[in-house]
């Protein structure tokens, strides 16, 4: 009787923990041909206020359509771990939490068109690995933000058409083909489909990609609508994507200074690249594998240039490689590459442990391995030096190991062969004699020792020379070969044959360059490179001449321009006046002569005619005397009207009648 009881009890609890479906919803069990099944939840209630909260969590397909739901809040399914289908669409949902989403591990399709949502929790995508359809329709959503574009990678259908999107950041174009760098395939299997059109396009370089994208065929993307329209700018407004046509829009290009460069071991290197485009490209520096690199620096002289510097301080093996110097602006990206090998050599010194009255020669075999993949050549001499008792004298005995490293190069595989290696011994055996320990021999040969270490130390500073010579400073360059890197180092630099004016810097060998300050424009220098424990008169010296003061020749240029102009002017203003004095002076000569025309041509003389006074004895011939001319001017002056000469003339009294 109990065990009936308890099987009846196992029987109501079973009954109890089958799932029920919300009140609100109408919830389909879907058999399979193979046997399996699956749960799909409609919950379509127009009074429905909330997201339900007990729906079965073997759903595997939700809809929540056309109800009164606002807002999705913090785990709202999270329960839900076989849910694949999401569908809340033509709600009245404005908010979304951004952990909304929560645990959907499983997703594969999301759809929320057809609500009120201004703001998109992008960062929930996270949430949905397995993500693959976000249906965004018909929404209020005005910007997409670059931090959404990393959640986006594996999204093969994105509809955010019918929203009021007036831009996308450029880079959201470069996870797609063509603009990711991926090859297009036109029978590719895999198809990225962008819903983009309805929404109120302003046509400008940021969107310059998708433009191009709605005028190519052919690519794996996929537009719903290929008839795209600009809303703005206003000389744009109306165009459609295939016919607008994008001002001061244009894609970088980039040009290297040396595609190859080698350079010795422990030396310095600089790369530059410039690149031109608008708006203006911005640029960066990385290795072949990814990483990036620092120790640079860039400049835009101009809209639409910039240039960059990178420098390598004591290049080593290791920084042998490939340099990419990638431009980018809104138009696109462009690229160079430049090739950095690594020359020089290496030189050890290997002294046997095993002591014994004869000597023997060592023999060293050397495999040199690059550390890179980059073309390298390297030669490492290796001598080894046998000791000897202190009771025997013998002869030394030296081998020599040469190593040459050549490298092949495949363009399938990037990994080099391994470098052959040529030994060479040249053994020189001499007899033993016994000979008796001398007072002071050990010291004679420290004495040697020392000798050949400052040799050493004095031929291992090597190549040095003056660069990027300026009015007031100077750059040294040298290699330190066989010198630790942090042995001391003296550079003494004074003008030539000036030695009460020499200056002192210290520094270390492994530094390599070393930057000489306070020098004075346009003089000679001397400069020497003394390492610590060098033999007098043994240390590398070299000389240059700093460059003019560019300002000091621009001011002399711009003075010796105004004189000119100065003088020309005082030229002008000269010769116009020894005009104005010449003129003048003909002038005056040619007064006299033409007082003395015009007295002859334009004047006449005044005479006065009058009657003679009648006499007896007077001839009839003579009535009429002629008067002196001055006489007659003057009576000119008081003369009288005809009409009184008339009247007078018939008196016998009568005065003269003046005539010209």
């Amino acid at each position: 009787m109990r065990q009936l009881l308890l099987v009846y009890v196992i029987l109501c609890c079973l009954s109890l923990a089958h799932p029920f479906c919300p009140s609100q919803c109408t919830c389909v069990l879907h058999g399979h041909t193979d046997g399996a099944r699956t749960r799909s939840v409609v919950c379509n209630d127009p009074d429905m206020a909330d997201v339900p909260v007990n729906v079965p969590v073997d759903t595997v397909k939700l809809r929540i359509e056309k109800t009164m739901v606002r807002r999705i809040p913090t785990e709202a399914f999270y329960y839900l771990v076989e849910l694949r289908y999401l569908w809340i669409t033509y709600n009245s949902i404005t908010s979304v939490d951004s952990a909304g989403f929560y645990n959907l591990k499983v997703l594969h399709e999301l759809r929320l068109d057809g609500n009120m949502i201004s703001v998109f929790p992008w960062e929930s995508l996270k949430e949905m690995p397995m993500l693959r359809t976000l249906d965004l329709h018909n929404n209020r959503i005005t910007n997409v933000p670059n931090e959404a574009i990393p959640y986006l990678f594996k999204i093969t259908y994105l509809d955010l058409s019918s929203n009021k999107l007036a831009t996308l950041p450029s880079d959201l174009m470069d996870i797609w083909p063509p603009f990711n760098g991926a090859p297009i395939f036109a029978n590719a299997s895999q198809k990225v489909v962008l819903g983009l059109q309805d929404n109120p396009w302003f046509c400008d370089c940021k969107i310059s990609k998708l433009i191009e994208l709605s005028k190519m065929s052919g690519t794996p993307v996929v537009l719903m609508d290929l008839f795209m329209a600009c809303s703005g700018p206003e000389n744009l407004a109306g165009f459609p994507f295939q016919r607008a046509e994008l001002d001061n829009c244009v894609k970088p290009s980039v040009m290297s200074s040396a595609s190859k460069i080698t350079s010795d071991l422990g030396s310095n290197v600089i790369l530059r690249c410039d690149a031109t485009g608008f708006p203006t490209p911005s640029l960066s520096w990385a290795k072949s594998d990814g990483s990036p690199v620092d120790n640079t620096v860039q400049e835009s002289p101009g809209d639409g240039i910039r240039w960059s510097i990178m420098s390598l301080h004591g290049i080593s093996f290791e920084d042998a490689g490939n340099y990419n110097c990638k431009a980018k602006n809104y138009a696109g990206n462009a690229e160079a590459t430049i090739l950095v090998s690594v020359a020089g050599d290496i030189s050890t010194t290997m002294v046997p442990l095993r002591l014994s009255n004869k000597t023997e020669p060592t023999k060293q075999v050397t495999t040199v391995i690059p550390p890179t993949d980059t073309p390298i050549s390297t030669t490492m001499m290796t001598t080894a030096i046998p000791t000897t008792s202190t009771t025997s004298t013998t002869s030394t005995t030296s081998a020599t190991s040469t190593t040459s490293t050549t490298p092949t190069t495949s363009t399938t595989s990037a990994a080099p062969k391994r470098p052959k290696t040529t030994t060479s011994n040249n053994l020189q055996k001499g007899p033993l004699k016994q000979a008796k320990p001398q007072p002071g021999g050990n010291g004679r040969k420290l004495a040697a020792d020392e000798k050949s270490k400052i040799i050493d130390k004095s031929k291992s500073v090597k190549d040095i020379k003056i660069v990027e010579e300026t009015s007031d400073t100077a750059v040294l360059l040298w290699r330190a070969d066989g010198l630790q890197n942090d042995a001391p180092l003296t550079v003494v630099y004074s003008p030539y044959d000036e030695d009460d004016m020499k200056r002192t810097v210290e520094t270390k060998a492994g530094s390599g360059k070393v930057l000489l300050e306070g020098l004075s424009s346009g003089m000679r220098y001397s400069v020497c490179l003394i390492v610590k424990g060098s033999a007098a008169g043994k240390d590398p010296c070299t000389e240059f001449y700093t460059l003019d003061d560019v300002e000091d020749g621009e001011n002399n240029k711009l003075f010796i321009f105004i004189s000119g102009i100065a003088c020309i002017l005082v030229l002008s203003v000269i010769a116009l006046l020894m005009y104005n004095i010449i003129d003048l002076y003909y002038k005056g000569q040619n007064t006299e002569y033409d007082e003395e025309e015009l007295e002859k041509d334009s004047y006449v003389k005044f005479e006065t005619i009058s009657m003679k006074q009648r006499t007896l004895n007077s001839q009839p011939t003579q009535l009429w005397a002629r008067r002196a001319t001055h006489e007659s001017e003057r009576m000119l002056l008081c003369s009288r009207s005809s009409n009184d000469s008339q009247m007078t003339s018939k008196s016998d009294s009568s005065r003269c009648e003046y005539l010209c």
